[in-house]
């Protein structure tokens, strides 16, 4: 329950956390800014600030996070999940309005946590968005393979994304190679812990809970989700030498024995972050 346990922060250790957390996440949006002021698209780095909705100037916002007193901090009123105390401020309880949305997170955080990790998908939901077809996703960036070598990989491995999210985007003509036909709905029932999308995903979850999500915690699921989509555009049928980033070359049986073990050192890596977001859930459940 919120307020119990409850940890005070004088002002000029909470100003000094606050600092901290605008430097790191400024490593990202300030090149993001000059990227856009410019009329330039990265494939890799633009991609967290444009598929979610978290915006750049939501993600510089420090919060502490429940249980979590700020002296001084009488500004963090001006948003209304704060309540004041007689030395500052503090998150206030989880309004009832969210309490669903925060059941879903943990219903579906706690059943991916609980089953197995499956590696060897390959990365290929990056190619079935293209095969077959005249369009590509990242029009300025050329296919490694071109495109009648793209669509042979597609049909000489086994497509076996578990993801809605990477499916929906699927070339109708890729739907029926996938292994199975994952709704929304399925959403609980498929996604799995080895999952590349389920790994990025974290930072969803994470600022779905802003503000009571703590910003340390946010900001370590973008990183991991940053690192996770350079894997996946390295792997993917673009051609990104240009931009730095070599390619895994998944077509062949190295590059599938290299793609599942990064794969799975980032299942690691996502697990305790997994952890944290449940207890997270947990306590705001109450």
């Amino acid at each position: 329950m919120l307020g119990v346990n409850r940890t005070l922060l004088a002002p000029a250790e909470w100003r000094s956390r606050r600092a901290a957390h605008v430097a790191r996440v400024r490593r990202w949006t300030d090149p993001l800014r000059e990227r856009r002021s410019r009329g330039e698209r990265h494939p890799v780095l633009d991609f967290l600030f444009t598929y979610y909705s978290h915006r750049p100037a939501k993600l510089l916002r420090w919060h502490p996070g429940p249980g979590v007193e700020l002296a001084g901090a009488e500004e963090f009123l001006r948003w209304p999940a704060y309540r004041a105390t007689p030395r500052g401020a503090e998150l206030g309880p989880l309004p009832a309005s969210r309490r669903s949305s925060v059941e879903f997170i943990h219903r579906l955080l706690t059943a991916t946590a609980g089953r197995e990790p499956r590696f060897g998908c390959f990365g290929l939901h990056e190619w079935a968005m293209v095969y077959r077809s005249p369009d590509v996703r990242h029009e300025d960036w050329p296919l490694r393979l071109g495109a009648a070598g793209t669509d042979a990989v597609v049909e000489s491995l086994p497509v076996r994304c578990t993801h809605f999210d990477a499916y929906r985007f699927f070339t109708p003509a890729a739907r029926p190679l996938n292994l199975l036909r994952p709704q929304r709905s399925d959403q609980v029932a498929l996604e799995q812990p080895g999952c590349l999308h389920a790994g990025m995903d974290l930072y969803k979850w994470a600022y779905k809970l802003d503000p009571y999500a703590p910003s340390t915690l946010v900001a370590d699921c973008f990183e991991l989700a940053l690192d996770i989509r350079s894997l996946d555009m390295r792997a993917s049928p673009y051609d990104l030498a240009q931009l730095g980033y070599a390619p895994v070359r998944i077509e062949t049986a190295h590059g599938r024995a290299e793609y599942r073990r990064e794969q799975a050192g980032f299942s690691e890596r996502a697990r305790p972050l997994r952890a944290r977001l449940i207890a997270l859930c947990e306590e705001l459940l109450g």
